[in-house]
This record gives structure tokens, C-alpha cells and sequence, in this order.
């Protein structure tokens, strides 16, 4: 049987990587604007639940097909506390904010996750660097400078929900390396499930309800976030996590606003002011910061346990070669 050739192998492998490195980004970015649309047709959190939860059911299928197993009761317990902490507070304080707030101003503050996640990881014992916490000191005077813009300032409840979106996020990723959880995509679908459930309850508990039939670009948004956003966007991730080194599966982060601001203004009209613009561009130099340093100690933390792996490798053949029974024919 023939084989293809390695440089032919890794030449594609560089290829499929750098393709969902773009569609991450692309995908993601243009959500922004794809949940303004979808929102002048449904509530917030019903938006959210019907996305994730009708996601999360094909993910669960195709999963299934592929032969992996389901969650056990306790994996469905952690899948609906961190898929409440993705979607509920994630993604449904998105959809709130999105309400007042422009997509692009939003997806700047969601931009803000990775210094979240180096904050609690600070107070939940994990060890952060200087470099990291001057990237969290930069990132909150971005915020106070993007707040002094006005846009932030004319919709203080948006911008206090544009905040928290991505604490929850960046909680939801601390807590769930804490989880019992499944692998795979089967991990993905569990927690979308789990968290589309959560946001329907909130849904329900709000009151939220159609009032009129949405229109038919909502119904063409909806669709986009849910086949697109959701199933494209969490494969390619999957794929860039499982190819890639994890700072550039992290890097998206740096992209996503600049489309999605992008975007809103070209396809949608919005408007972004000088200063908005001077604290946007401050927030992603912070995580730009941020993940250079979490990806330099990686970097230091892999070589590290290379060598030691390396030593003890060593060790035990060097002790396999002094045994009677290494060196016995038989």
C-alpha cells in the first residue's frame, strides 16, 4: 500500500491548521454581529437556548456515531455547572449587552477573558508571572479608557453585563480543569447542553417570550449561530487545539475583535470614537501580553518536564544494563 510522502503530510497538516486558525477567527468574529441580528427577533436568553441546546444535541449525535461514549450522571453534574458558566453568563450577558451595546464595544470587553483567567487563577493558587499581572493591570486601564469613550458610558447596564460575560467565561475554563468531564467533542456537547438547559430555565424565570413572529433575517441569524458559529467554529477549535501549539489556539482572541468591530461598522453602521479605539487597542495589547508570558512559562514547564522525563529515562536503562535479569538469554 502506498503512503503519502512526511513533507507532503506535515505540508497539508500546516494547511488544515492554518485553515482553522482562519475560521476561528472569522467564524467568531462575525458572531458578534450575527447575535445583534438574531436579537431583534428573539429574547436574549432564548436566544442562547436554542442555539446551544439544538448545537450541543448534534454534537452529542455525532459524537455518538463516532463512537463515543456518553457522560456518566457526575459528567453531566460538571457539565451543567461549567456549561452554566459558558452560556449562561458567558454568551447569555453577551446577548444582554448586545441589546445597547454595539458588537463591536462588546467584543472588545469579552476580549478581556485571558486576563480573567490569569486573575482567578492567581486566587485559586496557580502560579502568574509579573509580565502576567502588568497585562492584567494594562488590560482594566483599557476598559477604564474604552469607558471614557462615552459609548460604554450611555449604556451602563450593557456594559456591566459586557464585563461579566467574559469573568463567567474565564471562571467557566478555570473551573472545568477541576471537573470530571468527558473527552473529546463528547466534552463540547455536554456542556452546551448542560448550559443550553441553564439558559432556557433563566429564559423561562425572566419571562422571556416571543411577541411577534421574528423576521426572516433573524431566523437566517439564529440558523448562522447555531450551524456556523457553534458547530464550525467549535470543530475548527477542536482541530487547532489538537494541531497547534496551544498560544496560537489562544491567539484568536487577538483577532476576534478587530473583525467583529469591522464588521459593525461596515454591515451594521456603527460608530467607534478615537477613544474607543485607544482603549480597544490597549485591552489586546494586555492580552497580547498575557498570553506571550503564559505561553513562555508553557514553553519553560514543557522543556523542564522533557528533561526530567529524559533523565529518568536514562536512569532506569542505565539500571535495566547492571541486572542480572537484563542482560539473561533465554
Amino acid at each position: 500500500m502506498m503512503t503519502a510522502p512526511v513533507g507532503l503530510v506535515r505540508t497539508s497538516r500546516k494547511h488544515l491548521v492554518a485553515l482553522a486558525f482562519a475560521v476561528v477567527c472569522v467564524v467568531w468574529g462575525s458572531t458578534y454581529l450575527g447575535i445583534r441580528v438574531a436579537l431583534t427577533g428573539f429574547p436574549p436568553f432564548f436566544l442562547g437556548a436554542a442555539r446551544f441546546v439544538v448545537a450541543g444535541g448534534a454534537l452529542w449525535g455525532f459524537a455518538r456515531w463516532r463512537g463515543e461514549p456518553s457522560p456518566s450522571a457526575r459528567e453531566w453534574g460538571s457539565a451543567l455547572l461549567s456549561g452554566s458558566l459558558f452560556f449562561v453568563v458567558g454568551n447569555g450577558l453577551v446577548n444582554v449587552a448586545e441589546k445597547s451595546v454595539s458588537s463591536g464595544l462588546v467584543s472588545v470587553l469579552v476580549a478581556t477573558m485571558p486576563l480573567w483567567v490569569a486573575i482567578f487563577g492567581r486566587l485559586s493558587g496557580a502560579r502568574v508571572s509579573r509580565v502576567e499581572l502588568g497585562g492584567v493591570l494594562l488590560g482594566l486601564l483599557g476598559v477604564v479608557v474604552l469607558n471614557l469613550g462615552g459609548e460604554l458610558r450611555a449604556s451602563p447596564g450593557g456594559a456591566v453585563c459586557g464585563l461579566l460575560a467574559p469573568m463567567g467565561w474565564a471562571l467557566g475554563a478555570v473551573t472545568s480543569g477541576r471537573l470530571p468531564l468527558p473527552r473529546g467533542l463528547m466534552r463540547t456537547a455536554a456542556q452546551m447542553i448542560g448550559g443550553g438547559v441553564a439558559t432556557w430555565a433563566v429564559s423561562l424565570a425572566a419571562g422571556e417570550h416571543l411577541t411577534t413572529m421574528p423576521s426572516g433575517r433573524a431566523w437566517l441569524a439564529l440558523f448562522y449561530l447555531f450551524s456556523v458559529g457553534s458547530l464550525l467554529g467549535f470543530s475548527a477549535y477542536t482541530y487547532l487545539l489538537e494541531h497547534a501549539r496551544p498560544a496560537v489556539a489562544a491567539s484568536y482572541a487577538y483577532v476576534n475583535p478587530v473583525i467583529a468591530v469591522f464588521l459593525g461598522v461596515v454591515l451594521a453602521g456603527e460608530r467607534v470614537g478615537g477613544t474607543s479605539l485607544a482603549g480597544a487597542a490597549i485591552i489586546l495589547a494586555a492580552v497580547v501580553l498575557v498570553g506571550r508570558a503564559r505561553s513562555a512559562a508553557h514553553s519553560r514547564e514543557s522543556a523542564s518536564l522533557s528533561r526530567s522525563t529524559v533523565a529518568v529515562e536514562s536512569s532506569s536503562a542505565s539500571k535495566r544494563s547492571t541486572t542480572p535479569e537484563s542482560s539473561t538469554l533465554t
